[in-house]
């Protein structure tokens, strides 16, 4: 089969070494080969043109139920599940998802193992097996991941937008499918679902609809005749792509109020209009420009109108559901309590500010600025994990000329303003669409959405209504922005000293430690910085940490008009409450990142409560607390995981106890208290110069602890705070059951927690080894056999340097505790695996965990959090990786079948275990009846139990020094 090979320029970063070749297939197959030598992962995505759209009527979800049966086995390589532990016994991760019009598979791998992965995964699109047993089983993981959603308001939502579209077009379709339409339908009808599926590849998999991406350390000329040799053999039918007839909405579905009860507390407003897709003209941005405009948070803006009439709390705009044929741009507002009552005049304020749109005609420095925005951010845009990079370039590939397929849309470089002005007029009146959703309309509606049972009622409204809410709405003077100030002009590169390989504490005093490390390995004008204030008196009750919350909430809410601009630049900042306190991030282009820093500090040093924002900011936190009971179960397992494991916690329910009685004096109190006593712990990186590094800290110091009327002092030395976590006793089996705090959750949930011990390079490899060994034999065991839920996980856990191990899994089919007897059914099962563990098998898992561990850090944020989490957990062991690679190196077979029957073997006499059990309404009989039984021990009280237990010691010592 010939091969054709493309001499397309493709656009790519200035900053981007790597090597691009388009190659077409004799089969029409079309694949962008990246060459990347400095690589340690290879990676490659296969987006095959067929979706949801095109499943039959009758079997929906048939297209998604076929992504996830491509991964049992296939003619060449038919022992079940065999792909996916090639690929994990390789150091790699592999998952697909579902699109309305394409499936995208992907995976990555250590570079040794690619060959053999890539011929696992070719072998997904040339000849599949499915089994009629693996049928069913997989049939009940989809009716999990559906049950899973069930509850969720944006799956819900999202399906009621489409619920209300012309039944015949595409979009309307249900798209996940469940037992009742793979299974239960289809039999009525005589229909057998398994031939529907081989019939469904047969038709649609079509070689000439496929864009693969290929990313290895190789060289190209060794990738095309990889790619050529794998894929050639997939059948190329010259099957068309699926089109859709236009847009979904009729003028029914156009100018309407649908008012609609979501599960969790609060009201979000969604005002939405169907508009030429910008993927026609994504050239010229019309969609990025309006959205850039309509979703600005600036002075002047809609949101900053909104904001300060106490009306709003959030706004974002934007096109969504990316289609060649139609397309929606959405405005989305999460509303506070007064501007629900409020709803007319919020939609006539929006409106008005695109009457002004209209009025002021395309701006063509606002389009430039954006572009140059547009062009610094792809030109210097991070390396991503090879997996994320060959999953967008493969979604692009469908729609985009081979020149485009690293830009996609994100590049707009050609003003014109007829072509935004076409969009800008499809935001009318005419054909608006508004969803409204709110608790208060519970016991109002008379609909329901059929798939998730989400009640609804529709209005129609017309033109002359909406003009009436414009005419109506209050008086404000809305205005463009003004020119962005902190738009980087300065993107060269800092020459760093020498090569440092890790942070260095570059100065510490009673008020601060500062840790520096310079960027010698990414090459970006970027820097990332971190002050943590750690502040004793921010988290001794469960009011002083509400107040913390609420105050660093504040502080955001304080900035966001000005320092807006500086996200929008490319300078990201955010200021989030801590255990210990609170913390200050900062991201992005590092010129200009010094002003927004002191910005930041200049108004947490004349910080005064606003009354009228302590307001919404408080019932903005209360309804955060009121829906933690609508987390998935497994999250509030995991929850009460932490609550037990972690001294000095508060519970989210004392938290909403005393959060109605809280005013604005209160905080008014407090924050000066808090702030009293501090010490900072800085952390500078990226492209920025020691001498820098130092200036900021020592501003920051000069501000709030060497001014005439110092805000903070330091802390005495018995104030430093340390992270304490409670040390289970040996050979008791905790557990802790709880009852679902939905009443509506029909899932269950378990967290089996196996502590192993602190830090300690020996054990932390055992223990990684050991967790690398069992993951796929877990999933494959309790998920794609037993199929006890869609959930099904194994993984490390790490709270402050304390490492463990923990089974996560979710399900409908069965109780808690019925699933911790089937892990520890596995666990006894394993055990004959591990002690039939041939030396090579052994070897080839120690040297996947090696490789994993000489993976280079993509990008500056990524190699900052893993030095960030030495310094937060104390433990500072920044060379953590080296010694751990030579702990595995030493490591033999016998010590990690010892590892396991010490501390993972079920009845093992040093084994500590808590089984955290949540129990949906299936289930909640289960949990009226559980007691202790013989080898386990009940948890009651969570505070009382955490109090009786003893505490590891902590890793954090003074000043940032470790504690030895």
């Amino acid at each position: 089969m010939a091969v054709g090979k493309d001499n397309t320029e493709i656009v790519k970063a200035r900053i981007d070494k790597r090597d691009y070749r388009r190659i077409v297939l004799g089969n029409s197959l079309q694949a962008l080969l990246i060459s990347d030598p400095d690589t340690d992962k290879c990676a490659a995505s296969m987006s095959v043109g067929v979706g949801y759209f095109s499943d039959p009527a009758g079997l929906e979800g048939l297209a998604h139920f076929l992504e996830h049966m491509l991964f049992y086995a296939s003619e060449k390589y038919p022992v079940e599940d065999s792909y996916s532990k090639y690929i994990t016994e390789h150091g790699g991760s592999t998952n697909a998802f579902t699109s309305s019009e394409n499936t995208n598979y992907f995976f990555d791998v250590n570079t040794d193992g690619f060959e053999e992965a890539l011929d696992r995964f070719a072998q997904f699109f040339t000849k599949p097996l499915m089994s009629a047993d693996a049928t069913m089983r997989e049939i009940k993981a989809i009716d999990s991941e559906n049950q899973k959603n069930l509850l969720s308001d944006g799956w819900r939502m999202n399906q009621l937008q489409k619920h209300l579209t012309a039944e015949d077009h595409p979009y309307h379709k249900f798209s996940t499918g469940n037992w009742d339409t793979l299974e239960v339908r289809p039999k009525a009808k005589g229909i057998d679902t398994r031939n529907e599926l081989i019939k469904f590849h047969e038709e649609n998999y079509s070689a000439n609809l496929m864009h693969l991406v290929v990313y290895t350390n190789e060289s190209l000329d060794k990738i095309q005749n990889l790619v050529e040799e794998k894929f050639r053999d997939i059948r190329n039918t010259n099957r068309d792509y699926f089109r859709t007839s236009g847009q979904p909405c009729k003028p029914d579905h156009l100018q309407i109020v649908v008012r609609t009860v979501p599960i969790k507390q609060g009201h979000k407003l969604r005002v939405v209009w169907p508009v030429t897709p910008e993927i026609l003209h994504y050239m010229e941005g019309p969609s990025r420009y309006l959205a850039h405009l309509i979703g600005h948070e600036g002075e002047g803006s809609l949101y900053y109108i909104l904001k300060k009439l106490g009306w709003a709390t959030s706004l974002s705009a934007g096109e969504s559901d990316l289609s060649l044929d139609f397309s929606f741009f959405k405005v989305v507002i999460d509303l506070t309590d007064a501007g629900h009552e409020h709803m007319q005049d919020i939609v006539g304020l929006l409106f008005k500010y695109i009457k002004l749109l209209q009025q002021s005609g395309v701006c063509k420095w606002i389009f430039e600025e954006l572009s140059a925005v547009c062009e610094t951010k792809f030109h210097y845009q991070d390396k991503i994990p090879p997996s994320d990079y060959v999953v967008n370039i493969a979604s692009n590939m469908q729609y985009y000329p081979p020149k485009d397929w690293l830009v996609g849309s994100s590049l707009p470089s050609k003003f014109s303003p007829s072509v935004i002005q076409m969009v800008l007029d499809q935001l009318s009146p005419n054909n608006v669409r508004i969803f409204w959703e709110s608790k208060n309309f519970q016991g109002h509606t008379d609909k329901v959405e059929p798939w998730y049972g989400t009640a609804y009622s529709i209005e129609k409204i017309t033109a002359s209504t909406i003009q009436g809410w414009v005419l109506s709405a209050p008086n404000e003077n809305v205005h463009l922005p003004a020119p962005n100030k902190f738009i980087p002009t300065d993107l060269s590169l800092k020459v760093a000293p020498e090569k440092v390989k890790f942070p260095v504490l570059l100065s510490r005093s009673s008020y601060s430690a500062l840790w520096y490390k310079p960027d010698t390995l990414f090459s970006t004008p970027k820097a990332y910085v971190k002050i943590n204030f750690n502040c004793p008196y921010a988290g001794n009750s469960p009011e002083a940490e509400i107040l913390t919350h609420i105050f660093t909430q504040l502080l955001m809410d304080y900035l966001n008009d000005n320092a807006y601009y500086a996200q929008v630049a490319g300078l990201y900042y955010s200021i989030s409450h801590t255990d210990a306190g609170f913390q200050v991030n900062l991201l992005g282009y590092n010129h200009k990142l010094r002003i927004l820093l002191e910005t930041i500090v200049e108004e947490i040093a004349t910080f005064r409560v606003k009354t009228d924002r302590f307001s919404v900011i408080k019932e903005t936190v209360t309804k955060e607390y009121q829906n933690f009971k609508y987390q998935q179960p497994y999250q509030q397992a995991m929850y009460y995981c932490s609550l037990i494991l972690q001294d000095q916690t508060w519970p989210w329910v004392e938290q909403l106890e005393v959060l109605p009685a809280l005013q604005a004096e209160d905080l008014a109190k407090f924050v000066p208290v808090m702030l009293s006593r501090t010490f900072l712990e800085c952390y500078v990186a990226g492209n920025i110069e020691s001498q820098e590094a130092e200036a900021m800290t020592v501003h920051i110091e000069d501000v709030l602890f060497k001014c005439s009327k110092p805000l903070c002092q330091p802390l005495f030395p018995s104030q430093h705070l340390t992270n304490r976590v409670a040390k289970l006793e040996s050979g008791i089996n905790y557990f802790y059951p709880s009852e679902c705090l939905n009443p509506n959750e029909e899932n269950s949930a378990l967290v089996h927690y196996i502590q192993v011990g602190r830090d300690d390079f020996k054990l932390n490899a055992k223990l990684q080894l050991f967790a690398l060994v069992a993951k796929q034999p877990t999933f494959h065991q309790l998920r794609s056999v037993e199929q006890l839920g869609y959930i099904t996980v194994l993984m490390q856990r790490n709270d402050c340097g304390v490492r463990g191990l923990q089974f996560i899994i979710q399900s409908t089919v069965k109780a808690p505790g019925s699933i911790q007897e089937r892990v520890e059914a596995f666990l006894k099962m394993f055990e004959t695996k591990l002690n039939e563990m041939t030396i090579e098998e052994f070897k080839s898992n120690v040297n996947a965990l090696i490789d994993m561990k000489l993976e280079k850090h993509k990008n500056l944020r990524e190699e900052s959090t893993f030095f960030w989490r030495e310094v937060n957990d104390g433990t500072l062991r920044f060379d953590r990786r080296d010694f751990e690679i030579e702990e595995l190196r030493k490591l033999t077979l016998e010590e990690l079948i010892d590892f396991f029957n010490e501390y993972v073997k079920v009845g093992a006499l040093r084994k500590r275990t808590l089984s955290v059990r949540v129990h949906g309404k299936l289930h909640s009989s289960e949990y009226k009846s559980e007691a202790s039984e013989p080898h386990l021990a009940r948890i009651d009280n969570i505070f009382a139990f955490r109090k009786s237990q003893s505490l590891y010691g902590s890793f954090k010592g003074l000043s940032g020094q470790m504690k030895l």
